[in-house]
């Protein structure tokens, strides 16, 4: 193990201060193992060129590519001396597309006389257009020379036929990344294996120094291949043993099982139901109660559809315990999601919501809101209904995490959308029970098996996936409001025949609109915005404009996340209550929010939205006996990705297939959500929709080897590419319970 710290090196110290500063700055990379671990995205072949018509808009590529012609052009410039500018237009090409690139002024007389016609080379720059044509300006480049030119410094005189282009950024070109990773390379031969030999062995694995080699310095087609394989596997496999060690420890602490006593409030509850449970409810609801039964902690993940029925489910499992004699609490990302679960689940329980109180059921108990804006006097009796036990339940913001609020006997915590929360919130709330309490966290999101497996690896999974009876249809459209402005003319008329026939709407919109001109203080500003220099919509404007325009005569209100609490509920009364006609709010209606009146929707700049997002948002329509109706708006082309995406949203209501394909839009690191967790993703060759059968097979190999030795003791690289891997922070963002 004395070779262990080789990986750990820091690049200072192998590539000298300014390269590893350059490296840390613009690709997050520090050490050896870091720089290692930067694979290659793909490779071109010596002799072969790349498909340049298919350059992406607005992102720096590297292209392998020859010259078909160079051409200097001189101009009248008041700013170049004498006079006269220079331009360089160089064409480039491979046989089936030409791409421009630009060079002018001082930057013209290098390119003038390497980039001749019929040399080959490595151009590295950001894709735009001009004039109709794709074009590179003031590319950085690098020549390719013949294998005879002993001389050149080029990058295929270390690659062999195959050369690699790495994820490089404006400041670092593939070929400088590829020169520092050659001068690293060496170390790879004393990385530690962290795959057991049986495993490795069994599956025909190449050893993990040869798959860093074969990844960076390939000969032919199967080494890239072989040293994928592998790769693959260590990402996989090492995540899954972080996983499977969290069920493993989890599965030795202890609960109090908590049963509910025959003919309660759980028996009451039902018995008022004015409908009957779905098959998909019935089902998971008893996965719980079995849980629920055992002297171990629960930890499931309960994901479903919109408008499943998620949120009676968890009800259910929060009155078995309050039944068995402990206590539930919800926690909420929002005060009007807290509010809109209390309103709800009191106005489901009815009198069994009103213990202690006159008029209640002989079962009930009392269900209390715990927020952080509640006044002084109600937030008393609040905490004094908790640490007496006389509230069952409590439903809550994250102010049921601070120190003042104790629990008589915490038995359940339910955690709605629980990607809105850190760990440390979690853990918190957990901490407030005598022994560990069950957990259920709950997603809107649906998840497909792999990412489940992936993030959630360490949560029991329940799927809600039928939805109750007397859920409508929600028929979508994208509106192209810049192609066809009659047809958002023609959405807010639809608006109109949708109140005039009694319903009401929701108008959403990116941001809120009294941000000060700072992009950090607004909504997230995609490469469309900049291009088009055009900020998002705003609620507050675009509720003035519709209240003077196309909606004048109906009552407007707005929603955002910046009002007080108190205006927040206001608003959302009157809207439940059918006194609004229009609500035009931000996402903070993305999720729990539940007005059954309302059957339309516009979305104003779609486009600045996710997929999974739109769909949550989109199931806020749709919930009672009317259909629903949900209206895309757009700017953005339409050959665009940004209205394909649209467009797969309006095709489908299947959220399990918009995961998949909001998935394979985004970057492998987003699923792991580093944002949450702070730290760089572990997955660089893994790919969670393509590689599930690794992931599954992962699994149970991992399983196995925990089961065996939970502390790795015999297995000490494993232990080491853990701690490298997983760092402590991210083993912390792994416990979802």
């Amino acid at each position: 193990m004395d070779l262990v710290p080789v990986l750990e090196e820091p690049l200072k110290k192998a590539l000298g201060p300014a390269t590893a500063k350059v490296m840390a700055e613009h690709l997050g990379l520090h050490t050896v193992g870091d720089l290692l671990h930067h694979y290659p995205r793909r490779y071109e072949e010596r002799g072969q060129l790349t498909h340049l018509a298919d350059l992406p808009m607005d992102e720096h590529v590297t292209v392998v590519a020859q010259v078909a012609d160079a051409r200097l052009h001189t101009f009248a410039s008041s700013k170049a001396p004498r006079g006269k500018g220079q331009r360089l237009e160089v064409t480039i090409t491979d046989g089936s597309g030409r791409v421009q690139l630009v060079f002018f002024g001082n930057g013209v007389h290098k390119p003038h006389k390497d980039l001749l016609p019929g040399t080959r080379a490595m151009f590295s720059g950001k894709v735009s257009v001009f004039n109709r044509r794709l074009q590179l300006a003031h590319p950085a480049y690098e020549l390719l020379r013949g294998e005879g030119d002993e001389a050149a410094e080029s990058v295929d005189s270390w690659a062999g036929a195959l050369i690699p282009i790495y994820p490089a950024t404006a400041k670092l070109e593939s070929w400088k990344i590829a020169k520092s990773v050659q001068t690293v390379l060496p170390s790879a031969q004393r990385a530690v294996d962290p795959l057991p030999d049986s495993l490795r062995d069994g599956r025909g694995l190449v050893p993990l120094p040869e798959a860093l080699l074969k990844i960076h310095r390939p000969g032919t087609k199967a080494d890239i291949h072989d040293a994928r394989a592998r790769l693959k596997w260590d990402e996989a496999f090492v995540l899954q043993v972080a996983l499977a060690r969290r069920r493993h420890a989890d599965g030795q602490l202890p609960a109090v099982a908590r049963t509910p006593a025959p003919d309660g409030l759980l028996t009451a509850f039902d018995a008022r139901l004015p409908f009957t449970l779905t098959e998909g409810q019935r089902k998971v609801s008893k996965e719980i109660f079995d849980d629920l039964a055992t002297e171990h902690p629960m930890h499931r993940l309960l994901q479903g559809e919109v408008g499943s029925g998620k949120t009676m489910v968890a009800l259910r499992a929060m009155l078995a315990v309050v039944d068995a004699g402990g206590q539930a609490a919800m926690l909420a990302p929002t005060e009007v999601l807290a509010q809109q679960h209390h309103r709800s689940v009191t106005e489901m329980m009815g009198e069994l919501a009103e213990g202690g109180m006159l008029g209640g059921a002989e079962h009930a108990t009392k269900v209390v809101l715990l927020t952080g804006s509640m006044g002084a006097a109600a937030r008393r009796q609040a905490l004094l209904d908790l640490v007496t036990g006389e509230a069952g339940i409590v439903i809550g913001t994250h102010a049921l995490i601070e120190d003042k609020v104790q629990f008589h006997d915490l038995g359940l915590v339910v955690v709605d959308e629980q990607h809105r929360f850190g760990v440390e919130q979690r853990d918190a709330l957990r901490g407030k029970g005598k022994q560990p309490p069950h957990l259920l966290v709950m997603t809107a999101t649906p998840i497909p098996r792999t990412v489940a497996m992936t993030v959630f690896g360490d949560l029991e999974t329940s799927v809600l996936d039928q939805l109750p009876a007397g859920r409508s249809p929600i028929a979508s459209h994208v509106v192209p409001a810049a192609d066809k402005p009659h047809f958002l003319t023609r959405a807010w008329e639809r608006v109109r025949e949708e109140v005039e026939n009694g319903h009401q709407a929701y108008v959403v919109c990116p941001r809120i609109g009294d941000e000060e001109d700072d992009p950090k203080k607004g909504a997230r500003r995609s490469p469309e915005d900049e291009a088009e220099k055009r900020p998002p919509l705003a609620v507050l404007d675009v509720a003035d404009q519709l209240a003077k325009g196309p909606l004048q005569g109906l009552r407007v209100e707005v929603l955002h996340g910046r009002m007080h609490p108190d205006d927040k509920d206001a608003v959302m009364r009157r809207f439940a209550a059918g006194e609004t006609h229009v609500l035009v709010a931000t996402t903070v209606i993305e999720v729990g929010v539940n007005v059954p009146n309302a059957t339309a929707m516009v979305i104003m700049d779609a486009d600045r939205f996710g997929v999974s997002q739109l769909h949550q948002l989109r199931g806020r329509v749709g919930r009672g006996s009317a259909a629903g109706l949900c209206l895309l708006v757009s700017e953005m082309p339409e050959a665009s990705p940004a209205r394909q995406r649209l467009n797969a949203v309006a095709s489908t209501l299947d959220g399990f297939e918009l995961s998949r394909i909001d998935l394979e839009q985004r970057r492998e690191g987003d699923v792991l959500g580093q944002a949450q967790s702070g730290a760089r993703s572990s997955l660089r060759m893994l790919a969670v929709i393509d590689d599930e059968e690794i992931i599954a097979e992962a699994r149970e190999e991992a399983t196995a080897v925990v089961a065996a030795d939970p502390e790795l003791g015999d297995l000490p690289g494993l232990r080491v590419a853990l701690d490298a891997l997983l760092d402590e922070e991210r083993e912390q963002y792994l416990d979802k319970g």
